[in-house]
């Protein structure tokens, strides 16, 4: 009897010819190949048995550790035994252990019982790229027929089917939508109202009131209006393009950075700081200096406050980038995983959702009308709105300290003593070469100050509460001895992050159900950039944090906990958590990734 071999790309339900030619080239050193592209599964059946064959492209590797499959029959779901061939032994940089790939192709038999009827596998697998992306875990279904010798993928089973809702690692979640499961409409979709949902952030509210301000200037001219809402608009979305091209340029180099990576620079932490207390004591009174940026000057011609409504799209971009919404996640982990084009498509879509809100508002006619005119009322609301950019700098200098440590912040201190003395000298009417050149030097040991910043790093972070930092061994000893573990991946410049840790985190009554249930709690700092949390990251589909992962006692992989977290929903979470263990299978993923709603 000839063997039969059915070659899939999963993301379709056609078999391929089998005598196809399958070419896989080195990937680009600015594009990597979709996911299943990379990772192609076969069937070869044979008189003597059935045969799981992956076909690697070249460049790209297969965990041993992470591959399992099982066999689905009603309600049931049963881990294969599978004699996995030696594979290619390399030292892992991240988790600092050796770890078995495969390359270009594995052959897997499979045992299978005696059936007269197709049987229903579940595929689970993970892999990276040696130019350094690695896939989030993936999960395929297939139909066998082995009296036929035929094979077809077929479609993942729905929330709420029995195969889906007797998985061991099945926790209880209001999960969405993982990035294994997503298609590049509905990431757009998703990036676009989590761009919506970044206007509630406090890190954009300093700058969408600068824009208020501008907006009430040209408040009585509708088309003015429009205007500045189409060249804010621009400037977010060409600024969130931007970012997102020289991150992914970053990573397709070998660099484990990931969304909001900028503030991870201790040096534009300070350059922001500077930025938003100029900006501060430009709208208190002191100087003019920034008026062009703002685009809220009165004597500013109107293509000088396009600029500066452009400027300030930009602006907000680049303290916005940090910041987390709901939903945010599993789209931009979806987009590092595409090809260049698709994947700014989707961080343009990010840039549009954060626009959308100002723009439409430049469009209501009624809001000229609730809008007082122009007059001395506009001089007080400028210098109250002088204080959430001195809220926005203390912000940015707190996050400086949690990088640099006390020294750090003392130098940036110091920067901004200069910057205030250079506004306050600086030339208002007409240009003073004794004041200008005074206030320029001043403004130019500011800058000095900043590269000192990148060579000053704050104490490793220690253990407190209940907490103990972060770090693959602890992860790998807590589960090699049956806890359940939280791991809390976070930052100091992550708003999301901050408010978790003070509303649900910090709790009593999540600090008690974890001391009585014996999880292991570990909080990884990524305020500075760490591979380690980087590669963790990665293998779960994220760009950047918040990322909670909840592992069960006894083993398997964890749940994607919520990017937003209530008490009462962590709770539940971990005694289900401490109750599983020995239900829990090894190399079981729990593929949906709750960031839509909270836990």
């Amino acid at each position: 009897m000839a063997a039969l071999v059915f070659c899939f790309a999963a993301t379709t339900y056609a078999a391929q010819d089998p005598f196809a030619s399958q070419s896989f080239g080195t990937p680009e050193a600015d594009e990597f190949l979709p996911v299943d592209q990379a990772y192609k599964q076969d069937f070869l059946f044979e008189p003597g048995g059935t045969d799981a064959i992956f076909q690697i492209a070249q460049g790209y590797y297969l965990y041993r550790d992470k591959l399992a499959i099982y066999r689905i029959d009603g309600e049931q779901k049963t881990p294969l035994t599978l004699a996995l061939p030696a594979g290619e032994n390399v030292w892992d940089d991240y988790y600092e252990k050796n770890t078995e790939v495969y390359r270009l192709q594995l052959e897997v038999p499979l045992t299978l019982p005696a059936s007269t009827g197709p049987q229903e596998l579940e595929v689970h697998y993970q892999g990276c790229a040696d130019a350094g992306l690695c896939y989030p875990p993936q999960v395929r279904y297939f139909r066998l027929d082995t009296a036929a010798g035929s094979a077809a993928p077929i479609p993942a089973p729905t929330a709420g089917t029995p195969a889906r809702a007797n998985s061991a690692s099945a926790a209880p979640t209001t999960g969405t939508t993982g990035t294994g499961d997503l298609t590049l409409p509905l990431a757009i979709a998703l990036a676009f109202i989590g761009g919506l949902l970044l206007n509630l952030m406090p890190c954009v509210f300093p700058v969408l009131s600068i824009k208020v301000l501008a907006i009430s200037h040209a408040a009585q001219h509708g088309g003015q209006r429009r205007a500045h809402g189409w060249a804010y608009s621009a400037g977010v979305v060409l600024s969130f393009v931007l970012i997102a091209a020289l991150m992914l340029a970053l990573r397709a180099g070998g660099e484990a950075i990931g969304w909001g990576f900028q503030l991870q620079s201790p040096w534009l932490v300070a350059a922001l700081a500077y930025l938003f207390f100029a900006m501060g004591l430009s709208l208190s009174g002191l100087t003019e200096f920034g008026a062009r940026l703002m685009g809220i000057g009165h004597n500013l011609s109107a293509e000088q406050g396009l600029r500066g409504s452009f400027a300030t799209g930009a602006l907000a971009t680049l303290v916005a980038s940090p910041c987390t919404a709901p939903l945010m996640g599993s789209a931009l982990g979806y987009a590092v995983t595409q090809p260049a084009a698709l994947a700014l498509a989707v961080f343009g879509a990010l840039g549009a959702g954060m626009a959308a809100p100002f723009l439409l508002l430049t469009y209501i006619p009624a809001l000229a009308e609730r809008l007082p005119r122009p007059g001395p009322w506009m001089d007080r609301l400028k210098q109250l709105l002088a204080f959430p950019m001195y809220l926005t700098a203390v912000w940015l200098l707190w996050v400086l300290g949690r990088q640099t440590g006390s020294d750090g912040m003392a130098l940036a201190l110091g920067g901004a003593v200069a910057v205030a003395f250079a506004l306050w000298l600086w030339p208002r009417s007409q240009w003073h070469w004794g004041r200008g050149a005074v206030a320029l030097a001043a403004l130019l040991l500011a800058l000095l100050l900043l590269p000192q910043l990148s060579t000053m790093r704050a104490a490793a972070p220690q253990d407190s509460d209940y907490w103990q930092a972060y770090s693959a061994a602890r992860l790998d000893d807590a589960r090699n001895a049956g806890h359940p573990v939280l791991a809390n991946m976070t930052a100091a410049w992550c708003i999301t992050c901050l408010a978790n840790e003070k509303a649900v985190l910090s709790s009593d009554a999540v600090s008690d159900t974890i001391d009585q249930l014996g999880v292991v709690a570990l909080k990884g700092d990524w305020t500075n950039q760490d591979p380690e949390i980087s590669q963790l990251l990665a293998r779960y589909g994220r760009t950047s944090v918040p990322l909670y992962l909840l592992y069960p006692a006894g083993g398997g992989e964890p749940q994607i906990l919520p990017q937003v977290l209530t008490r009462d929903g962590l709770i539940r979470a971990l005694n289900a958590a401490a109750q599983q263990g020995e239900r829990a299978t090894a190399g079981t993923i729990d593929t949906p990734a709750a960031d839509g709603a909270p836990l």
